[in-house]
């Protein structure tokens, strides 16, 4: 089986952030190979971060019909859904590692979907979280992880 990458909402709201050109550029490439290689797994939790972002948080704010389209779209990933399992997890990632709250709720859903890499650029770049690795996906290219 392929290795999975579980996808922070950093990334997704890279890839429609026309104010941030290189990051975006970045994003878009991790984006393709994800939906190439059906690779890509999130959350919920990452999906409702995404929508009020991209319309409420952007300047200029992306449209809610083009949102709405891709969070439709992401649907497709199969989103995790919050759960008393992965309530529990986050809360031993909290009490381990010392990450926020909602930090833990992201690694749990990643680690509950047996993904090796979380992408992301607000945790430490390399650190093991159990199986799970934190990739910094704009300062790491995604043919340098898959094969």
């Amino acid at each position: 089986m392929a290795d999975r990458f579980f996808v922070d909402t950093n990334l997704l709201v890279y890839s429609r952030d026309a104010s941030e050109p290189e990051k975006q550029k970045k994003a878009i490439k991790w984006m393709a190979r994800l939906w190439h290689d059906k690779s890509g797994r999130l959350s919920y939790q990452v999906l409702q971060e995404f929508y009020v972002t991209v319309t409420h948080k952007l300047d200029p704010g992306l449209p809610v019909e083009i949102a709405r389209m891709d969070v439709r779209s992401l649907m497709s990933w199969q989103p995790l859904p919050s759960s008393a399992s992965v309530l529990e997890r986050a809360w031993g990632i909290q009490d381990r590692y010392g990450l926020s709250w909602w930090d833990s709720l992201i690694v749990s859903a990643a680690q509950t979907a047996e993904c090796r890499y979380l992408l992301s650029e607000d945790l430490q770049e390399n650190q093991m979280l159990g199986e799970l690795k934190v990739v910094n996906p704009f300062k790491t290219d995604p043919d340098a992880l898959v094969s």
